[in-house]
């Protein structure tokens, strides 16, 4: 929870009940560590600059490395302060930061991320239908297209001739006016005399 808020004791009900919700949610693929109320039980960091979100996805393998962090906000927690308190934080993690919000208060956490130019990989609506908590995912950070680097110390590589046919076309026409000018000056020359052949001249 925000060192900087103080939630109704319902909200805070809800907001922790959805923390274990998530959790279940994602034991089968991740090893998750939870933060809920006060509690500061999965750290991610050390020392003073450790940092406490509501849910801490690390492997499953023996590295444990983080793999995302999940923060949930309830309808008093969206707001400018804890943007920057906490989500600015979250953001500047190696890991992808998710947001989860209620339903109603999307726009608003979509408006102070962008005003805050604050990077969330994914930001999540929920809402309750009688006991049960519904998700949905209602934005999702666009990734850079990797650009494919050149070899070092090599010079770029270049589509080979053979793959254009414009080339190949250019030399062939090229070739053409030649061979027909070859027909066209011998029509035009002076037909040369035939020398007489020894036969004749013995006749």
């Amino acid at each position: 929870m925000s060192p900087i808020l103080v939630r109704p004791v319902r909200e805070q009900l809800e907001h922790d009940r959805i923390i274990r919700q998530l959790q279940a949610r994602h034991k089968r693929k991740y090893e998750v560590g939870i933060n809920p109320g006060s509690e500061h039980n999965a750290p991610v960091g050390t020392g003073v600059a450790a940092l406490y979100p509501d849910l801490v996805l690390q492997s499953q393998e023996r590295g444990r490395k983080l793999q995302a962090v999940i923060e949930v906000e309830t309808g008093e927690s969206v707001n400018h302060l804890e943007a920057l308190a906490q989500w600015a934080h979250l953001s500047r993690l190696r890991a992808p930061f998710h947001l989860y919000v209620p339903a109603g208060m999307v726009e608003v956490a979509r408006r102070l991320s962008e005003d805050n130019r604050i990077p969330i990989s994914e930001i999540w609506s929920y809402h309750a239908i009688g006991d049960e908590m519904r998700f949905t995912l209602v934005h999702r950070a666009r990734e850079a297209t990797p650009v494919p680097a050149k070899s070092k110390g090599g010079p770029s590589v270049r589509p080979s001739p053979s793959h254009n046919g414009a080339r190949p076309a250019r030399k062939a026409a090229a070739r053409e006016p030649k061979a027909a000018a070859r027909p066209r000056a011998a029509r035009g020359a002076t037909p040369a005399k035939a020398k007489p052949s020894k036969k004749a001249k013995r006749k």
